[in-house]
């Protein structure tokens, strides 16, 4: 409380005892309690007492300061009268003080046993009659304090009352500013300003500051309270629920979820190192409150942990027999991979600890590379998961993401594994050859830690960011091509070749596996329908052209489905479709094959092929005319093609007298080399042998036998080098009519992949040079010298030696070129 005592009466002595105070800077009219400790203070206090009752208080500068030096003490403070004393037990006294009027200390008298200074009073200006600016600057201040007070600012009642009853500024402005807690720096400066107006303007600001951190603390306490009070009524609502779920006898959800994740993480068998990660996890999830983001997250991660398959393995059925009889039951033929899936499981009944192997099957569309894969776990009594990698362009696809990204997850390894169940299953990659990259990175690199058997034991996804063993998974990749997957990774898998099926292999399959299934598949029975070997011949023949199967399923479901709804129709009898019926469900044939030859012809040799589809005929014509030495080829031969007819072409120039052409013939003739079907690209070097035997012919005028087919590649010497493909291209020689091949003497030993009975219906001959190819093709070697223009006499040559190759038994391995 303060009031005003009577300044004009009361008498200031010249020089007054010094008590220096921190931490409040002391108004005039201001009443407050001061404890003095130090001696020198004490000293003045007594002083003080002694005499009028008056002592000077002035604010040190530094608080921790215990005995300030006078260069220490502000100059400007306050005369004050002290009302009362009392001493402390612990020797300090308390003193009651009031503000009486600023002074200026002007000169230090003494420092011992206090300080005395001689002071000079400090006069206000004298008041004059209020003009309106300093009225509205009174009422704004007035209403700034009533502002605050409302936002919670703390100001005794009786100072209010003396403050609505207060008009002269420069006292409303030392009350003001002695009761709203300002810093001992603003409050001595603003004790320094003499001028009452410009006192009261600063104070105004103050106000001001005040009510803007006051404002924004309460928008802060209303939002701190608003969370705080919904997250308090969520817990009490929850503590109630708890007890009345008690109370019912019903026990804690949350309590009996975390149970029954430590009882799964037990069940789980994981590996300890595994375990311990698992139950420091669960330890965080306890923690946590249960409608967190991260609780989610965590809770999701613990399913994961204790889904997969850490310990879980089905036993390996190891009865070889039984093996091979299910491998024979649901595929005919391909006896290289039985054979190799026997021999895993024989080495598996011998050595219980082994690693699994890491397979890749490679060949055309529909040749049964993933029906094979589940044959293979149903062999083994495995489980069988598959996953489709074509398209596959995110690294995260195979390793998954980090568990920081929303909606993260495994990657496809180990969701399948999850899916399985087990942590030895057979795992198909499908489509291998049709993974992308771009920049998300790329995801064939990130299966070489897959694929590779001594790596895979601690395979590390970036979700579960914990080593697990897939060294027990027998990996199981497929492609059509081998030629896109990575070498790295393809160093890294057992690569077995399917090649397409011959028209015998498919009959068999037909009977065996596809016509019992769709007419199964089509609610008809062999009661009602039934079809002859030779109308699937023609299905086989003129109605497909591919390696596989698909499209051949696809016929026979048809011709199936127009049976179905003729007996649906009412017509009941037995259908039997033969090989004059089959046009009358399909159509006209799409497919003519090519047919050989008439006679023998100058100039037109037989080739053989390569496609994806399988192996084709493929005619080489050329022809002679007069001209400059010019060289046209035509049917959209690829680069490699036509070096092999310029290379063709260069053996032959520099074999002019050999073959009994004349000197320099090639400048006086035009050669046109054409390869018929101009609208399907072809390529490749395997033509080089026809190539040359067609310009040979046709330079010599000497015909070729129109029952030989050939392939190989031709070198400037001469040399023919070996070709891939070769089972499709002697399979399409047979299709064609053709009863003798030739061949590269090195490729003799892929023979022995040939079924004996596919060998038994041609002839084949195998050359390591040209001449060995023109002995057999041509009607007459060494040819007649009846080349254009003067002819050379020939020089006499033994005729080369024909070799006709009985193949021995071996294993099917197929080619490409």
């Amino acid at each position: 409380m303060e009031t005003k005592p009577d300044t004009e009466e009361l008498k200031i002595p010249e020089i007054l005892p010094l008590l220096p105070v921190r931490d409040v800077v002391v108004y005039p009219y201001m009443i407050l309690p001061l404890f003095v400790g130090r001696e020198i203070s004490i000293a003045a206090v007594d002083h003080a007492l002694s005499r009028d009752r008056l002592i000077f208080l002035a604010t040190q500068k530094d608080v921790s300061d215990e005995d300030p030096a006078p260069e220490a003490i502000y100059d400007v403070g306050t005369v004050a009268m002290i009302m009362r004393m009392l001493k402390l037990p612990d020797g300090r006294v308390k003193i009651l003080v009031q503000g009486l009027t600023k002074g200026h200390i002007s000169e230090y008298i003494s420092s011992k046993p206090f300080y005395s200074v001689r002071v000079d009073r400090v006069s206000e200006p004298a008041t004059t009659e209020q003009s309106i600016e300093t009225e509205a600057l009174i009422r704004t201040v007035k209403e700034q304090l009533t502002k605050i007070i409302s936002l919670g600012k703390v100001i005794s009642p009786e100072v209010m009352v003396i403050v609505e009853n207060m008009q002269e500024p420069g006292s409303l402005a030392d009350l003001i500013a002695s009761n709203i807690g300002l810093k001992v720096e603003e409050a001595q400066r603003l004790l320094e300003i003499i001028d009452p107006l410009e006192r009261l303007k600063r104070v105004n600001e103050f106000l001001n500051k005040e009510y803007e951190l006051l404002n924004m603390q309460a928008r802060i306490q209303s939002a701190a309270k608003e969370e705080m009070g919904k997250s308090q009524r969520e817990y009490f609502l929850r503590e109630q629920l708890r007890a009345i779920q008690q109370e019912l006898g019903e026990t804690d959800a949350r309590a009996e979820e975390m149970a029954e994740l430590r009882k799964a993480i037990d069940n789980a068998k994981m590996p300890p190192n595994i375990e311990k990660e698992a139950l420091k996890q669960l330890g965080r999830l306890e923690q946590m409150h249960p409608d967190s983001a991260e609780s989610g997250m965590l809770r999701t991660f613990m399913d994961w942990m204790v889904d997969l398959p850490w310990s879980k393995s089905t036993k390996d059925i190891l009865d070889i027999p039984r093996a091979k009889e299910i491998l024979d039951e649901d595929h005919y033929y391909l006896e290289k991979i039985k054979e190799r899936i026997l021999e895993f499981l024989a080495v598996r009944k011998l050595k219980k600890k082994m690693k699994g192997p890491i397979l890749c099957f490679v060949g055309p569309p529909g040749v049964g590379k993933t029906s094979l894969g589940k044959s293979i776990a149903r062999a083994m009594g495995r489980k069988f998961v598959r996953i489709s990698l074509g398209g596959v362009r995110d690294e995260a696809e195979i390793r998954g993401h980090r568990r920081t990204y929303v909606g993260a997850l495994p990657g496809r390894i180990l969701q399948g594994l999850k899916q399985a169940g087990a942590n030895n299953p057979v795992f198909m990659l499908d489509e291998l050859d049709k993974i992308g990259a771009d920049f998300r990175g790329d995801p064939s690199s990130a299966l070489l830690e897959v694929l590779d058997p001594e790596q895979n034991h601690s395979f590390s996804d970036h979700y579960i960011n914990l080593p697990f063993n897939l060294s027990n998974v027998m990996f199981i990749a497929t492609a059509n091509q081998i030629d896109p997957v990575p070498g790295p990774l393809r160093d890294r898998m057992e690569v077995i070749t399917l090649s397409g099926y011959t028209e015998e292999e498919k009959l068999e399959i037909s009977k065996r596996y596809i016509v019992p299934r769709q007419i199964k598949e089509n609610g008809i029975t062999d009661e009602i329908f039934s079809i002859t070997d030779d109308a699937i011949k023609t299905v086989i023949g003129k109605y497909t052209r591919e390696a596989g199967l698909r499209n051949l399923e696809r016929e026979i479901g048809s011709i199936c489905r127009k049976v179905a709804r003729r007996v649906a129709e009412g017509e009941k009898r037995h259908f039997k479709i033969n090989s004059a019926a089959v046009p009358r469900y399909l159509g006209p044939p799409r497919y003519l094959r090519e047919e050989e030859m008439k006679q023998n012809e100058v100039g037109v040799a037989t080739g053989l092929a390569w496609t994806p589809v399988g192996g084709e005929v493929l005619f080489v014509e050329s022809t002679i005319m007069k001209g400059k030495g010019g060289l046209t080829l035509t049917g959209q031969l690829g680069d490699v093609m036509k070096e092999s007819v310029q290379a063709a072409l260069s053996y032959i120039r520099s074999k002019e007298t050999e073959l009994g052409l004349t000197e320099d013939f090639f400048h006086e003739i035009e050669i046109h080399v054409h390869v018929p079907a101009g609208a399907i690209p072809k390529d490749g070097p395997s033509a080089g042998i026809t190539m040359a035997t067609a310009l040979i012919s046709a330079l010599t005028k000497t015909p070729v036998r129109k029952e030989v087919a050939m392939t190989g590649e031709i070198t400037l010497r001469g040399k023919v080098l070996p070709i891939g493909g070769l089972k499709e291209k002697i399979l399409a020689a047979i299709r064609a009519g053709v009863t003798t091949v030739i061949i590269p003497e090195q490729n003799r030993k892929d023979l022995e992949d040939i079924p004996r009975h596919i060998l038994k219906k041609i002839k084949v001959v195998t050359a390591k040079t040209i001449d060995d190819v023109l002995a057999v093709a041509l009607e007459k070697f060494p040819p007649a010298p009846t080349s254009p223009g003067k002819t050379n006499a020939t020089k006499g040559k033994p005729t080369p030696r024909r070799v006709v190759v009985t193949p021995r038994k071996g294993v099917v391995v197929g080619a490409k070129q």
